[in-house]
């Protein structure tokens, strides 16, 4: 999929302004629009077309949470992507139920954004590994813990570790040398079985219980 479009929402110009300099000078070609909190983006939401959006957690008047759940009520096609800062783990899972394709710091280097950008536009789901153990840390629940022991193949513990990389359901098949067909139908059958909301929550899940090693 070609990248046109990214909406940065964040309520501080400086990081708006310096994010979207640098955005725009490694992917040529791209519009960048800017929102300065929730209730800002979804003013926009009507007449955007954003491929990408990057959303901030904490914000004023309306919070990514918020913002992110209201959005892909109106359009669930779009892929945002939380972008977190340490303390915000309050809301992760907020932003998890929200449906965010994955969480990046503030603090990353711009090739971690980039690559988080250029994983979620091909289908897949990325996580900062220093947050991700953060996350999985702070949030080591008995509902997790429920899960521990979860009967899986060998097959599917394998798609669930490529699951956890990133990896979108195509790139999946064709390293395993199976359809992708077979590859959503392994897919669905780990959601069930680890109770897990959706893909963010399965990651989640995964590497807190220690269902595979990143």
């Amino acid at each position: 999929m070609l990248l046109k479009h990214i909406v940065i929402v964040d309520d501080h110009t400086l990081f708006r302004g310096g994010l979207r300099m640098i955005l725009e000078l490694d992917f040529p070609g791209i519009s960048v629009s800017e929102a300065a909190n929730g209730k800002k983006f979804l003013e926009m939401l009507p007449g955007l077309q954003a491929d990408i959006v990057l959303m901030d957690i904490a914000m004023p008047e309306m919070d990514g949470a918020e913002a992110t759940h209201l959005a892909l009520q109106a359009k669930p096609e779009m892929k945002i992507i939380a972008l977190s800062m340490y303390g915000d783990e309050v809301y992760y899972y907020k932003m998890i139920d929200a449906g965010v394709k994955g969480f990046v710091l503030k603090d990353s280097e711009i090739s971690e954004v980039k690559q988080a950008i250029k994983t979620v536009m091909d289908g897949g789901n990325y996580f900062s590994r220093e947050l991700l153990y953060n996350v999985v840390k702070s949030f080591k629940t008995s509902e997790m813990l429920e899960n521990e022991g979860m009967d899986m193949s060998d097959r599917e513990l394998e798609i669930l570790q490529l699951i956890c990389k990133g990896f979108p359901n195509y790139e999946i098949a064709e390293k395993l040398f199976i359809s992708k067909r077979t590859v959503d139908k392994h897919r669905a059958n780990i959601l069930s079985k680890t109770n897990s909301r959706n893909t963010a929550h399965l990651v989640m899940n995964a590497i807190n219980n220690k269902w595979v090693e990143i």
